[in-house]
């Protein structure tokens, strides 16, 4: 580790602490963080990536970077304000503002670096941009998931009911023999008594 790494304040108590205290300043390189690592924006929409800096003696000033697919880094210049970018920055804080998203020109690594007079660090932000209906499709799905469902059991339950139905015409009682039937076998009935007298 470089003596850089250990920058900051520090203090020496001699105890008890009333007998006497000292605070020491180490200074060194700035120690940059991306607020968020990772942005996930709709293309269309305008993004916000920041970075902070701890750094004794303070930043100086902050760059932005692009990597483009050949893997060169693109300097997006926070002097001049353009129609794509600009750059807000402070001491402690840089803010790239990305406007319009395009999912075929602006995805990719952004690059924050801050320089103060020992040094310089830097941080890389992923930006991630999506198609306009993208968000929209893990919706569509469940929307279509669910009415093969319905589907299924609308299906299901009226042949249910179908199956019932016909249950219930096979079960049902034996209908009862005719009475022009009845009165048939009577009246041979009769007859046969009569020869039998």
């Amino acid at each position: 580790m470089s003596p850089d790494d250990h920058s900051g304040t520090y203090s020496c108590i001699f105890l008890p602490e009333t007998a006497g205290r000292g605070d020491i300043q180490v200074s060194g390189h700035p120690k940059v963080k991306a607020t968020k690592k990772m942005e996930n924006v709709d293309e269309g929409e305008n993004v916000v990536l920041s970075c902070t800096a701890e750094a004794d003696p303070p930043v100086q000033f902050w760059k932005w970077f692009r990597v483009n697919e050949s893997g060169e880094q693109q300097l997006i210049d926070n002097h001049t304000r353009s129609d794509k970018y600009y750059v807000v920055s402070r001491e402690s804080s840089s803010e790239l503002h990305v406007q319009n998203l395009h999912v075929e020109e602006d995805p990719g690594k952004y690059t924050c670096e801050a320089h103060n007079d020992l040094g310089q660090d830097s941080e890389v932000i992923v930006l991630r941009v999506r198609k306009h209906l993208a968000a929209l499709w893990p919706f569509l799905g469940i929307v279509a998931e669910v009415l093969v469902l319905v589907t299924i059991i609308f299906i299901y339950e009226k042949r249910q009911k179908k199956n019932e139905n016909l249950d219930d015409e096979d079960t049902g009682s034996q209908p009862l023999k005719s009475t022009s039937h009845m009165n048939d076998q009577g009246k041979e009935l009769g007859v046969r008594q009569r020869n039998a007298t």
